[in-house]
């Protein structure tokens, strides 16, 4: 039988006969009550894919503001106020109840008694806000909060922990928030070089224990060392200077 092809051909491909025998003939599927989508050709023995119900939501700038947000709030004193500053990160729920369950972060706010900072602290979190709702990756925000340094210098941390900044302390604040929410993951040495570190540290801490004979004494601490027996026993009683472990003293 001959066909006439008036389209111009774009794509082809080449079946061998024993192919076509193996192919089971197709069927028609009908249509399904719930989600009334048109018949799907498939073969015997296959199970055709269902779709997901709905459509998932994805973060935009369009997307509403519900009346219940989840919130965490967190304290943060620094060295270079007087008074705390409360950092508060508003999420969102996206696809709640389905598998593309997300938690997205919303919104910021920043309280504290301090009036000094409070122009740019308001606008900042305008920016941040501006830029959790626009959707997207969000947290190139962090490396860019952290690089912020102030003029006059940082100040460390409880635990050894420098900050640069206010600025870098907000940042802080945020990638923790982050990695709370599985947005971020928590950078660090793995489980070896965590093995690895621990082995080094207690090589340095038991090569720097004092082994001489100040570590560990039985007599007063502060005494003098005596110049007969070479011990740090010497000490003032009776108004002369007596060693009280060969018994040396200045008065016999």
């Amino acid at each position: 039988m001959t066909i006439k092809i008036e389209k111009k051909i774009t794509q082809y491909a080449v079946q061998k006969p024993e192919e076509s025998s193996q192919i089971p003939a197709a069927r028609s599927v009908g249509t399904t009550p719930e989600t009334g989508s048109p018949p799907l050709k498939v073969h015997e023995g296959h199970i055709p894919e269902r779709r997901p119900k709905g459509e998932v939501i994805r973060m935009h700038e369009k997307l509403e503001r519900p009346d219940l947000l989840l919130g965490s709030t967190y304290k943060v004193k620094t060295p270079v106020s007087d008074h705390a500053m409360y950092i508060t990160i508003n999420d969102i729920v996206l696809n709640e109840g389905t598998p593309y369950e997300q938690r997205r972060p919303f919104e910021i706010f920043i309280n504290s008694k301090n009036l000094d900072h409070y122009q740019w602290i308001v606008a900042l979190t305008r920016i941040i806000s501006a830029v959790f709702r626009k959707g997207g990756d969000v947290t190139f925000m962090v490396e860019e909060l952290k690089a912020v340094f102030d003029p006059r210098g940082g100040y460390w941390k409880p635990g050894g922990h420098f900050m640069p900044s206010l600025i870098a302390e907000i940042g802080d604040v945020i990638e923790k928030h982050l990695v709370s929410i599985g947005l971020m993951r928590k950078e660090g040495p793995d489980e070896a070089q965590q093995k690895l570190i621990a082995e080094k540290r207690a090589e340095f801490e038991a090569a720097r224990q004092q082994q001489d004979a100040f570590a560990q004494s039985n007599f007063p601490m502060g005494a003098q060392l005596c110049t007969k027996c070479s011990t740090a026993a010497v000490v003032m009683m009776d108004g002369c200077m007596t060693c009280l472990n060969c018994g040396d003293s200045k008065c016999q």
